[in-house]
């Protein structure tokens, strides 16, 4: 399995790029996890993932500086919870071409205050009925999503939908929604424990499940 090693962030392009933010360019190594970002020593607004296998949106340590992220085609299925900790300015959040196909991982980036532009396209999440209006509804700051513009009324008639004290589907769609990321946590899960293989597997199966993050 490839690495992001600290060697490869300190070889890595970087540059400053068209709207004047310094980027650090890591395409196309094919690593899995995010890790070792420590060594950017937060010198950074703007870092380009794109074109690598991650799965995981999460392993980020406290990157006070860095506004945008390009996650474009890789294999993300799930954004760990407390991301906004680790990215509390990021504004611009790019993943499109990506597995996200549920709405817990929408609820975790509702929390991230700052971000104004985001990119789902090309997500299995796209297929949902009510995907955009969701979206709209849950990230009260976003601007942009999907490239396109959000419109005032766009806005009037998602929160028409979920708003809690009367939206049509405030609760009948949001509990069909959390009960099909139910399912597939959970068939996730079985899947993982069935591929074990080592009592060493099996606790950081454990591990993972404790930090909430599987």
């Amino acid at each position: 399995m490839v690495q992001l090693t600290n060697s490869t962030i300190l070889n890595a392009f970087q540059h400053t790029n068209a709207v004047y933010d310094r980027e650090l360019v890591l395409r196309g190594y094919n690593f899995v996890l995010i890790e070792n970002l420590g060594a950017t020593l937060d010198q950074f607004d703007s870092i380009d993932f794109s074109d690598n296998d991650i799965r995981s949106l999460d392993g980020f340590p406290l990157l006070y500086r860095l506004k945008s992220l390009y996650f474009s085609n890789n294999r993300i299925i799930r954004v760990v919870k407390g991301i906004e900790e680790s990215l509390p300015n990021l504004t611009d959040l790019i993943l499109t071409n990506n597995l996200i196909d549920t709405f817990t991982d929408v609820d975790q980036l509702a929390n991230l205050k700052k971000l104004r532009t985001l990119s789902l396209i090309r997500n299995p999440i796209n297929n949902h009925r009510y995907y955009r209006k969701y979206v709209i509804y849950k990230l009260r700051h976003l601007k942009i999503l999907d490239f396109q513009k959000i419109s005032a009324a766009e806005r009037k008639e998602a929160d028409g939908l979920f708003n809690e004290n009367g939206g049509s589907l405030a609760k009948s769609e949001k509990d069909k929604y959390y009960m099909k990321t139910t399912i597939e946590s959970q068939q996730l899960l079985d899947n993982a424990i069935s591929n074990t293989k080592s009592i060493q597997e099996i606790d950081q199966l454990n591990a993972k499940l404790s930090a909430g993050t599987y």
